[in-house]
């Protein structure tokens, strides 16, 4: 056993770092969710403050706005996995098809630049664009007869969900087709050539060879993408929200930011976090289960 330790040592060299920093950054904190079951006191630390149970737990979930808080959480979520999670799968595929090697640099470069653009820029861009005195959406939508005058997109509750959903597509989409693109990188040249000797179009190459062979990559995304179900992000939404859309678009995030952090309830914030927690893991084991009985891909 030794010497089969010691043969791989070079091996182990670059895995250690990272097992110590993972560790160090997010194993030894997790002491700090004990609070979670405390009236935490700033001042007399964790091992002081008093012991409360589940108090904070039963105060999160009988709140009176947890059903729309709750409501507004997975529906934004899930419409992002409906819309969101296909866009950089097709990007990716339709990127693929295209001949030019400069033409299709340009546009991989073009579509990753607005994820390295922070939320505060972006979101003022969005803002702006949607806004009803001068942006361009309202102008052209008035121009051609869509709408008799213009809209407050960003003042109206209803659609909130939809512009934070294609917000956070346009921004991240080529930014989360890098994988798919790798993953196509990966297939096989030969079944392409073979495809086209047996008279295949390009839609059917897709169809039959690049989707396939991608798949394994689509349901292990897929798969973080269900157990995210309850993380909506919180710069996009704090940026986009005003007190005439909140209605729609207070999620979990920015109501622990605004009760818990703001008030300096550090034991309730942490008390949500850790339901969030525990709910993540339950989706991710669930959706790998369904997965690995669907398909037979999973990630363990």
């Amino acid at each position: 056993m030794q010497k089969k330790w010691r043969s791989q040592l070079d091996i182990q060299s670059m895995v250690w770092p990272g097992l110590i920093f993972l560790f160090v950054f997010s194993y030894i904190p997790m002491y700090g969710i004990v609070i979670s079951f405390q009236d935490y006191d700033l001042f007399a630390g964790v091992f002081d403050s008093p012991w409360v149970g589940f108090k904070h737990f039963q105060e999160f979930f009988n709140d009176p706005n947890f059903g729309q808080v709750i409501q507004n959480t997975l529906a934004i979520n899930l419409l992002g996995l409906l819309i969101g999670f296909p866009a950089p799968i097709l990007f990716a595929l339709l990127l693929n098809e295209i001949a030019s090697m400069r033409f299709k640099r340009f546009i991989q470069t073009v579509s990753y630049l607005p994820h390295f653009v922070s939320w505060v820029v972006f979101g003022g861009l969005i803002i702006n664009v949607l806004s009803p005195a001068n942006g361009i959406i309202n102008a052209i939508l008035v121009q051609v007869g869509v709408l008799a005058e213009p809209v407050n997109f960003m003042g109206n509750a209803d659609y909130f969900w939809y512009i934070l959903v294609l917000g956070e597509m346009l921004k991240g989409l080529g930014w989360g087709a890098i994988i798919y693109i790798a993953a196509i990188a990966g297939v096989d040249p030969e079944m392409y050539e073979a495809a086209t000797i047996d008279g295949a179009n390009r839609f059917q190459k897709i169809w039959h060879i690049t989707l396939p062979s991608i798949m394994g990559t689509i349901v292990i995304m897929l798969i973080f993408a269900i157990s995210a179900l309850l993380n909506t992000g919180f710069e996009q939404i704090l940026v986009l929200q005003n007190p005439l859309n909140l209605e729609t678009s207070e999620t979990i995030d920015t109501y622990v930011y605004k009760l818990g952090l703001r008030n300096m309830r550090y034991s309730y914030s942490t008390a949500v976090g850790l339901t969030k927690s525990v709910i993540a893991l339950f989706l991710l084991l669930s959706a790998n289960y369904v997965s690995k009985k669907i398909s037979g891909k999973g990630l363990f």
